[in-house]
């Protein structure tokens, strides 16, 4: 096993999850949500989210890959889509991790391509690297660097997603 070097505790998360919820109540209010859960990663921010939800929704499951080990491949695998039709819907994307935006942005595309009413995006982490593809993300939990990060659903080749708190892979 790796080195992890704690960097954003479990007490920040929960406090930026409760605001972010706080927001999706206020901006879908009188307004019935359909939710994207991108597999593997977002499940534990996702699940965190709803439970604070007091709008009425949907959820749903998208399942891509576009990662070996610590770098992206640059390829998007489409593994598993949504069992729901979104045509009308308004959509929440939840997702872990913006690093380049390449997945995000495609699974976007696809979603108003599918027709739904919108299409909105929600990750934890946005990593202030250089993006490939310009996409807009509607709710923020942190903003980082190019550090490489694990915990709360994000891992490193399957390990790590258990921890309560995100830290920082050390070599």
């Amino acid at each position: 096993m790796k080195k992890i070097k704690p960097f954003i505790p479990r007490e920040n998360i929960e406090k930026k999850v409760s605001e972010i919820a706080s927001k999706i109540n206020k901006d879908y209010k009188n307004k019935k949500l359909f939710i994207v859960s991108i597999l593997t990663g977002s499940v534990i921010f996702c699940s965190d989210i709803i439970r604070k939800l007091k709008v009425d929704f949907e959820l749903d499951f998208i399942r891509v890959s576009s990662y070996n080990g610590k770098k992206s491949s640059g390829q998007i695998k489409f593994i598993a889509d949504t069992a729901i039709d979104m045509k009308g819907k308004d959509v929440l994307i939840i997702e872990d991790i913006c690093d380049t935006g390449r997945t995000l942005s495609y699974i976007k595309d696809l979603f108003i391509k599918r027709k739904a009413n919108s299409v909105k995006i929600c990750v934890l982490i946005n990593r202030n690297s250089e993006k490939v593809k310009t996409v807009d993300i509607d709710y923020t939990g942190f903003c980082i660097e190019k550090e490489f990060i694990v915990g709360y659903g994000l891992d490193y080749d399957g390990k790590y997603r258990g921890l309560p708190y995100i830290g920082k892979l050390e070599d």
